[in-house]
């Protein structure tokens, strides 16, 4: 008689979740296991590196810690922090089932879900993290700036839970385009100001120099670092970019790492939307320290619109982080600080330059990256809404976009890749541009070298 053994995959349910007691209790920085350092922050006028007492007027002194730590692994969040984050963490990691089905690929496509908070995306993991900050200091309230809206409505939230102030730059064709996010602002307590405006001596010299301009994510966090240098108790908080950012988020791949080992599932490829680098970092930078550490390899695919392609067709080179000029400089893969990109519905990606910390990574090959044009990116929008019952934010769905094109390779050649990808966020509140895209009056817009070439080439001269 024979005895049969039959092995089956064990069955992956459609959301994995993580218990509380799993929620990761310190934040990873990457920094400690890079080869190569992130090139340090200079100040505009010495150009030397700048120290903590110079950064400590703008922003909160724990937040300037995170920023110059190249060397702490892990960083533990405080208790406060924790608590919070149980109201809406851990987020659910989730299997495509339906999506797979509809592209008939033998890719297993999963992804991570940060949009079942109040504030519709991942922002708000950063943005409790700073105010929480600033209430330990003793502050009396906040500045910032938003792209999509999505960053503010995030720091709203936050800083209405620590009873702090917060003053929203929103630039102003997202402002013009989401009245509800900024309603929903508003209703949370902030004050919202479309960017470029006349409250600022920065924004009276953009709008002289640009009149009619639609605003970027440059020349609102000018405007915002203005406001919270010239009010008294006040310190800037920005959404994407900075080191200290790119820190709290990594909530996102800790736990993307931990549901995934639940069940023995090792990825292939991972894809975020890549804007300043929040998101992609967040969900990255852990899978990356694998990566440095000689653990692990996976691809990496960082993904951009082409209608601001700074990976894609930037220079790796110091520049401003803002349009007006008054912030520090840093090295990173960039446009020009005085690239004003169309006004593409993905706006929390409309930023001319990338992350420190992810423009070294990409230098050093650790991942790859691709500009996608709007009309594609809200094809495969519409695609997932329709199979997987969620509406996504435009900037998600630029990963939407690849993980597809991914799992579309894996049908042609037969392989049942692993893709995990980034949803960061709902489109609820970016119907303008879906209405757009329903109606076919949506375009494309991709600069040429010549518009390139002319913001590149106001780069600062640095030694």
């Amino acid at each position: 008689m024979w005895l049969i053994i039959v092995t089956m995959e064990k069955k992956i349910p459609y959301k994995i979740y993580l218990t509380e007691e799993e929620i990761p209790t310190a934040w990873y920085n990457v920094r400690a296991d890079m080869k190569t350092k992130p090139a340090p922050l200079l100040n505009p006028g010495t150009g030397k590196p700048l120290k903590a007492e110079e950064l400590e007027p703008i922003f909160c002194k724990e937040l300037v810690k995170q920023e110059l730590d190249n060397d702490t692994r892990f960083i533990p969040i405080p208790e406060e922090v924790l608590n919070f984050y149980k109201m809406y963490r851990p987020s659910p990691l989730v299997r495509a089932y339906f999506l797979e089905e509809t592209l008939g690929t033998p890719a297993k496509i999963y992804y991570k879900f940060e949009g079942n908070n109040t504030s519709g995306s991942h922002k708000l993991n950063s943005a409790i993290a700073q105010a929480y900050y600033a209430k330990e200091q003793g502050l009396k309230g906040v500045t910032t700036e938003t792209g999509a809206g999505q960053w503010g409505t995030a720091l709203s939230m936050a800083t209405q839970f620590f009873g702090l102030d917060c003053k929203v730059f929103m630039v102003k064709v997202s402002y013009e385009q989401k009245p509800f996010r900024r309603e929903v602002m508003r209703t949370y307590g902030a004050e919202v100001t479309p960017s470029p405006s006349n409250t600022t001596e920065i924004g009276k010299k953009i709008l002289e120099e640009f009149p009619g301009t639609t605003g970027s994510l440059g020349c609102a966090i000018s405007e915002a670092v203005e406001a919270a240098v010239k009010n008294e108790g006040y310190r800037y908080e920005l959404g994407s970019v900075l080191n200290q950012v790119l820190l709290h988020q990594t909530i996102i791949g800790l736990e993307t790492q931990a549901a995934l080992k639940k069940y023995d599932i090792k990825p292939d490829i991972i894809i975020g939307c890549a804007g300043g680098g929040s998101n992609l970092g967040g969900l990255a930078s852990p899978f990356i320290g694998e990566m440095l550490r000689g653990e692990a390899d996976y691809k990496i695919i960082a993904v951009e619109p082409a209608s601001c392609p700074s990976f894609t067709r930037g220079k790796f080179a110091y520049d401003f982080c803002d349009t007006g000029h008054i912030c520090p400089l840093a090295k990173m893969y960039t446009l020009g600080s005085t690239f004003i990109p169309s006004a593409n519905h993905a706006g929390g990606l409309r930023y001319h330059g990338m992350s420190s910390i992810l423009s070294q990574l990409y230098a050093d090959g650790l991942f790859e990256a691709r500009a996608v044009e709007q009309t594609s990116v809200f094809e495969a929008a519409r695609l997932f809404a329709r199979v997987e019952g969620t509406l996504p934010a435009p900037e998600s769905s630029h990963a939407i976009r690849v993980a597809i094109d991914e799992a579309l390779k894996c049908k042609e050649t037969g392989e049942e890749k692993t893709i995990v990808f980034g949803l960061t966020g709902t489109g609820y509140y970016d119907l303008k541009a879906y209405e757009q895209f329903n109606n076919g009056t949506m375009n494309d817009y991709i600069p040429t070298d010549e518009e390139l070439a002319v913001s590149l080439a106001k780069l600062p001269k640095v030694e």
